[in-house]
C-alpha cells in the first residue's frame, strides 16, 4: 500500500484471517462441509459437534467496547478484534458476514452504489434510486446480487433473526435464501427468536442473527451519546441472558460487528455544493459513503481532480485512481464482480480522520448524521470478536 494515497493512520481491511472477511469465509466453508474443522479462527482441530451461533450488532466498534463495555458480557468473553472490510459499512460490511465474500467479489462497495442498468446511482439494500422512488427491474435482485450467499451451500439447518421491518425485504430474502427467516421485535424478541431458533434445528445447525437499532442510534446521537452508551447495556443485559440460556447445551456463540463509529461534526462537512470547481470535473453525482466517496471523472479531468483534492482538501481528504485501490487488494481477494470497475468509478475520494464528504441532488433532503462511518480510521475498522464457548 506504500504507493497509494491513504488517510493518515489508515487501518487496512485485513483478508488473511484476522478481519470479518476471515470469520465468515471460514463459516461458509463449514455449513458447506460440516465434517470438516472451520479455519483457524474457530481455533480448533475437529468440527463443532453443536450449533453456531453469530450475532452481528450493526455499528458496534471494538473502541467503543473497549471505552464503554467494563463489567459487561460482551467484553468479558472478548475474544480479540477484527478488521471491517473497506468500506466500512453496512452494505458491504453485512454482504460479507452472510455470504464469505470480499467486497470485490460481492461488489456493494457503499451505501450507494452505481450501476447504470438501473438508472445509475441507487441504494442496493432498501432497492431505491438515489432520485428518489423504488427500483424496479426484470429480475433484479438475481442480477443486482448474482453471487452465492453461505445459507443455500448449507449442508445443515440454518436461520437468520432479524428485525420484522427488514427480515423479509428483497435484500434480506436473497442473502438469507436457504435458511428460515424469523423477523423480531425489539431486544426481547431478538433473545427469543434466538433460542427458539437453536431449540428449533436441533443438536446442529446455524444462526445467524442480526441486530439493527445500535447503528441507527448511533447514526442519531453520535457513537459515544449517553443514549448509545444505554443502548449498548440493553444489549448486553440481554445478551447475557441468551448466554444464560444457551449455556449448558454445548451451543458456540460467535458475536461481532459489521463496522465502528466516528463522531460526524458539522465543521468537518464537506459540501460539494461549497465547491462548484471540483463539481464540474465530475461526470455525475457521488456514490459510496461520506468517508469512501467514489466518483467518476470527467475525460481530461483526471489530473485536475487529483490536484484539487491535493492543495483545496488539503487534511481534509485525499484522492487516489480507484484502479489503484482495487490492484493495492482494498476490496479484498477473490474473482471479481463484473460491475466492480463500474462502482469504483475513476476516482475515490477518502476522507482524513473525522472529515465527511457529501453531495446533494435537486430535491433530495440531506440527513442529518451525528455518526459515521466507510472510512479507514481505527474507530471504524475495528470491531471485536466475543466468543463464548462450552
Amino acid at each position: 500500500m506504500s504507493d497509494v494515497c491513504l488517510p493518515a493512520d489508515s487501518v487496512l481491511p485485513d483478508f488473511d484471517g484476522g478481519g470479518i472477511h476471515g470469520l465468515a469465509n471460514s463459516l461458509a466453508n463449514w455449513l458447506a462441509a460440516p465434517g470438516q474443522a472451520p479455519a483457524f479462527l474457530l481455533d480448533r482441530d475437529d468440527p463443532p459437534q453443536r450449533s453456531i451461533v453469530l450475532i452481528v450488532i450493526d455499528g458496534l466498534g471494538d473502541g467503543f467496547l473497549q471505552r464503554h463495555g467494563q463489567g459487561s458480557h460482551l467484553l468479558r468473553y472478548r475474544r480479540r478484534r477484527l478488521t471491517s472490510v473497506f468500506p466500512s459499512t453496512t452494505a458491504s460490511a453485512v454482504t460479507t458476514l452472510m455470504t464469505g465474500l470480499s467486497p470485490a467479489e460481492h461488489g456493494l462497495n457503499g451505501w450507494y452504489i452505481h450501476d447504470q442498468r438501473f438508472g445509475g446511482v441507487i441504494l442496493p439494500l432498501p432497492l431505491q434510486l438515489r432520485a428518489g422512488g423504488p427500483l424496479r427491474a426484470p429480475f433484479l435482485t438475481w442480477r443486482l446480487f448474482p453471487y452465492r450467499c453461505m445459507f443455500a451451500q448449507s449442508q445443515l439447518p440454518t436461520s437468520f433473526v432479524s428485525p420484522t421491518e427488514i427480515a423479509f425485504s428483497p435484500f434480506s430474502r436473497r442473502h438469507a435464501r436457504g435458511a428460515l427467516i424469523r423477523g423480531y421485535d425489539g431486544l426481547d424478541g431478538f433473545r427469543q427468536q434466538i433460542c427458539a431458533a437453536v431449540a428449533a434445528q436441533g443438536a446442529r445447525g446455524f444462526v445467524h442473527a442480526y441486530y439493527a437499532r445500535f447503528d441507527a442510534m448511533s447514526h442519531q446521537f453520535g457513537p459515544d451519546a449517553p443514549e448509545v452508551i444505554e443502548e449498548f447495556w440493553r444489549i448486553d443485559r440481554c445478551l447475557g441472558a441468551v448466554f444464560d440460556e444457551l449455556s449448558g447445551l454445548g451451543i458456540e456463540v460467535w458475536l461481532t460487528a459489521d463496522h465502528g463509529f466516528i463522531d460526524a461534526s458539522e465543521s468537518r462537512h464537506v459540501h460539494l455544493e461549497d465547491h462548484p470547481e471540483l463539481a464540474t470535473m465530475l461526470n455525475g453525482p457521488l456514490f459510496g459513503e461520506r468517508r469512501a466517496a467514489f466518483c467518476k471523472a470527467r475525460e481530461g479531468a483526471e489530473d485536475e481532480l487529483l490536484a484539487y483534492v491535493s492543495s483545496r482538501l488539503a487534511g481534509k481528504a485525499v484522492a487516489a485512481a480507484s484502479p489503484s485501490l482495487l490492484e493495492a487488494g482494498l476490496f479484498g481477494p477473490g474473482k471479481q464482480h463484473k460491475r466492480l470497475p463500474e462502482r469504483l468509478g475513476s476516482h475515490a475520494i477518502l476522507m482524513e480522520p473525522g472529515w465527511t464528504l457529501s453531495d446533494c441532488l435537486p430535491g433530495e433532503k440531506e440527513h442529518a448524521m451525528k455518526g459515521v462511518h466507510g472510512g479507514l480510521s481505527a474507530d471504524e475498522m475495528w470491531v471485536p470478536l466475543v466468543q463464548l464457548r462450552p
